[in-house]
């Protein structure tokens, strides 16, 4: 699949401020942030091929000196489209100031954008630089028609160029670019809600996997397909993201990928990520995991969320694709390197139900919360749904629904999730009873029943007291 991919609101967003722009005759900046191969960059230049006015797009080069930085700049500029004469750009300047001072120089009197790529990259380069662009964008570029997108991967860098504490702070919208939702997974590949969810697992909702991915391809399909390159999307765009943020195999590298393996608690993530030197001691796993989840936010934090505090707290990698690729398809991918390609794929298959069974998880209780905000859900109170579990993980329940989280006031419905090729039986709602009555703040008659479940609910199961009953098809429309 070629082309660009879904980001229709996005681009109305950016489209909005550039009108704001033409209006008033003056500059805005926006900070668009989010995970490397999310698609910022690919989205930004969609936005300035469609709005047919005079653009610069910069990207800085990791660990490239500063001179380096502002030849490279000097460049893009006499290459653009703000450039009438590429003679009236300096040949050579010393400071980001001065290139701010050439950028405004070639700013037409009309609207025009102007985009600076990987500007954490420019921070490390220089550490002075987002206190000059303050200056310059209040001396000289917000002086002119003018939309300035500041993009960046590091997540926590870009949060503290406009943090209260920075030179920028107020000066620029902030925006966080998300993968590809669930709707625009499903248009661009054609398939149906069931395995259009699947999809959105596999790639993670990334436009770079997913622009390999031929329309109408079957998931299991395309699995196989790909295991026949070792080099395909598939593998390389999460094996790049990790290499990129993780470069050396230390002992962040090792907590990361022990979660990904499938160890979710503390105490499991140190016995894995130690190996045969002996668990990581707390004081040095809970920091690792605090930048891992806070900074990073390649890892999520989930809580049993009922009327009363509950432990253990439990990791999960963010990516869904990212959690396929450290459980399964790097060992494929070894495979596939070698030129085993039906093993690889036969140790994709092999693990894929189970796989699935447990991230979906994440991404149905997304859904039921956005139905619960937008009022699609019988109980009205509902603002957060997560699930509950106890120390022992007897009984581990899917889905709970509360008034808020992760100790609620109230617990207003209790479900169960069945992402497999089977129905929702009445052996299942059984389970599903037992299992609510040790959630505290479930109470029966009072609080409801959720059943999810991906190959639909028995006959024996359907008439037997369940309040909600959700398919593929009424996880998908949540996002449309």
């Amino acid at each position: 699949m070629a082309g660009f991919v879904g980001r229709q609101r996005e681009l109305d967003m950016l489209g909005s401020r550039l009108r704001r722009v033409t209006e008033s005759a003056s500059g805005i900046a926006v900070a668009i942030r989010g995970r490397r191969q999310v698609g910022k960059s690919r989205l930004v230049q969609e936005f300035c091929d469609q709005s047919a006015v005079p653009y610069l797009y910069f990207t800085a080069t990791k660990g490239a000196a500063p001179a380096e930085s502002l030849a490279g700049l000097l460049r893009e500029l006499r290459e653009s489209s703000l450039i009438t004469d590429p003679e009236l750009v300096p040949e050579q300047i010393g400071s980001w100031a001065d290139g701010f001072r050439a950028i405004a120089g070639a700013l037409p009197n009309g609207p025009s954008v102007v985009v600076i790529d990987e500007v954490p990259w420019l921070t490390e380069q220089d550490q002075s630089f987002d206190g000059v662009l303050q200056t310059a964008w209040d001396r000289m570029l917000s002086r002119h028609p003018v939309l300035l997108l500041l993009l960046g991967s590091d997540l926590h860098m870009m949060e503290r160029l406009t943090a209260y504490d920075r030179p920028f702070y107020g000066r620029a919208d902030n925006f966080v670019l998300g993968p590809l939702n669930p709707v625009e997974i499903a248009d661009a590949t054609g398939l149906g809600a069931a395995d259009a969810l699947d999809a959105h697992l596999i790639t993670g909702g990334l436009p770079g996997i997913l622009r390999s991915w031929p329309r109408g391809r079957s998931p299991l399909e395309f699995l196989e397909e790909e295991c026949a390159d070792p080099a395909a999307p598939l593998f390389s765009v999460p094996e790049s993201a990790l290499l990129a943020e993780f470069p050396a195999p230390d002992q962040t590298r090792r907590v990361l990928e022990s979660v990904g393996g499938g160890d979710r608690t503390h105490a499991n993530i140190a016995a894995a990520a130690g190996g045969s030197a002996g668990p990581i001691a707390s004081g040095s796993l809970s920091p690792i995991l605090r930048r891992l989840t806070v900074d990073k936010r390649v890892l999520a934090i989930d809580e049993p969320l009922s009327i009363r505090p509950g432990k253990p707290a439990l990791y999960r990698v963010t990516d869904s694709n990212l959690r396929l690729y450290l459980a399964v398809l790097r060992a494929a991918q070894d495979l596939s390197r070698r030129g085993r390609s039906a093993g690889a794929f036969r140790l994709i298959e092999r693990r894929w139900t189970t796989w699935r069974g447990r991230a979906v998880e994440p991404l149905i209780r997304e859904s039921l919360g956005l139905a619960a905000l937008s009022g699609r859900l019988p109980w009205q109170s509902v603002e957060t749904v997560g699930g509950w579990w106890n120390r022992r993980f007897d009984p581990e329940v899917d889905l709970v629904g509360a008034d808020r989280g992760p100790v609620a006031n109230r617990i207003e419905f209790v479900g169960s999730v069945k992402w497999l090729g089977t129905s929702f039986d009445r052996r299942d709602l059984v389970t599903l009873r037992k299992s609510a009555g040790e959630v505290p703040g479930y109470e029966p008659g009072v609080s409801g029943l959720v059943v999810v479940s991906r190959s639909g609910i028995a006959a024996d199961a359907r008439d037997a007291g369940a309040d909600l009953i959700w398919g593929p098809d009424e996880v998908l429309s949540v996002w449309r």
